[in-house]
């Protein structure tokens, strides 16, 4: 395809408005050098030379549309706590607004310490407290939703949800009632505790792994494309969902088309891997870019698998390179999928 086609294409995402609704977090590297073991257990003990700070979570997926050239807006409760003050700087220095960040006393700004030894991460360390919003918190927090739907013009909604005690059932209900309400495209990343409890949407996310433990499959080595096929048509018409897009590390991306009864599927490109952190974040920012603007499911898939491998080349979590994302797009675009 020609590359002129192809930024055409993308220059469709510009004043794109989507609603980053989920789990923002801040991802902390402490990188260093590792010469030694402690004398006090068989550690390594880490020379730390570097420390950096990056968006995470649903701020990552805001900061990979804000890369694909659309106007992001993250909304998501944190803590009244220094930690927010990073995450506020960050959003700016990504030049990104924080009206629907939501501070609340009492909850902690998560943080993911990794530690990285001689370019290795050597342990990753968790500083949050996971509990679920009180009553009043989700009133208040559904509150600066609905707002901010009433005075801006939101092409689509993206729930990234990290398990992290934001989303209740009835939150979510209430979230996708008023999105469709509103006609506006709805998209989810989902995770484990409210697996089920996203119905009528137009675009589900699982990676495999998700997917099977969402619907009770131990063992997913033995599943094949005809089993996953079927697993995600009877998902999509028991939930009444439009798309479902089965991410699958090394095997590729699944995608079943409700109403048009079509599963497709793109296998993955070879890559040298450093980290798949974030990948997900990527992949469903650029797959809900290219359904809003209209482009065919084999575009979709291609594209957000091209997308989902170029992160992962890169230690560390990091929004797409948009550049690189176009070309490969380019040279692929005329391959052929897998349909059954």
């Amino acid at each position: 395809m020609d590359i002129e086609i192809v930024n055409n294409h993308f220059d469709k995402f510009q004043n794109t408005n989507i609603l980053v609704v989920g789990d923002a977090m801040i991802d902390c590297y402490i990188e260093g050098k590792v010469n030694r073991i402690s004398p006090e257990a068989p550690v390594p003990i880490v020379n730390a030379q570097m420390r950096s700070h990056r968006l995470g979570g649903a701020a990552n997926v805001a900061l990979n549309l804000k890369a694909l050239g659309a106007n992001p807006i993250l909304c998501s409760v944190i803590g009244s706590d220094n930690k927010a003050k990073i995450l506020y700087e960050l959003l700016e220095d990504a030049d990104m607004d924080s009206v629907g960040i939501v501070p609340m006393f009492g909850r902690r700004t998560t943080v993911k310490y990794r530690i990285i030894g001689n370019g290795q991460q050597i342990v990753r360390v968790d500083d949050e407290k996971v509990e679920m919003l009180k009553e009043r918190e989700q009133r208040q927090f559904l509150t600066t939703i609905e707002q901010l739907i009433e005075h801006h013009p939101i092409d689509a909604i993206i729930f990234e949800d990290y398990d992290k005690g934001l989303f209740s059932k009835n939150l979510i209900e209430e979230i996708i009632r008023f999105a469709k309400e509103k006609n506006i495209f709805v998209a989810v990343d989902p995770k484990r505790r409210n697996f089920s409890n996203y119905a009528n949407v137009d675009l589900f996310k699982p990676n495999l792994k998700e997917l099977a433990h969402g619907i009770q499959i131990e063992d997913t080595v033995e599943l094949s494309l005809e089993d996953i096929h079927e697993i995600a048509k009877n998902f999509a018409n028991q939930k009444n969902i439009d798309k479902v897009m089965i991410t699958m590390s090394a095997k590729g991306i699944a995608f079943y088309d409700r109403k048009e009864d079509i599963f497709y599927h793109h296998p993955a490109f070879q890559r040298h891997v450093s980290d798949v952190s974030g990948a997900g974040d990527t992949v469903i920012a650029v797959a809900t870019l290219f359904l809003l603007k209209h482009s065919s499911i084999q575009d979709t898939c291609l594209a957000a698998n091209i997308a989902g491998g170029l992160v992962c080349e890169y230690l560390g979590v990091v929004p797409v390179n948009v550049a690189h994302l176009k070309s490969e797009f380019a040279r692929h675009a005329d391959d052929t999928a897998t349909s059954l």
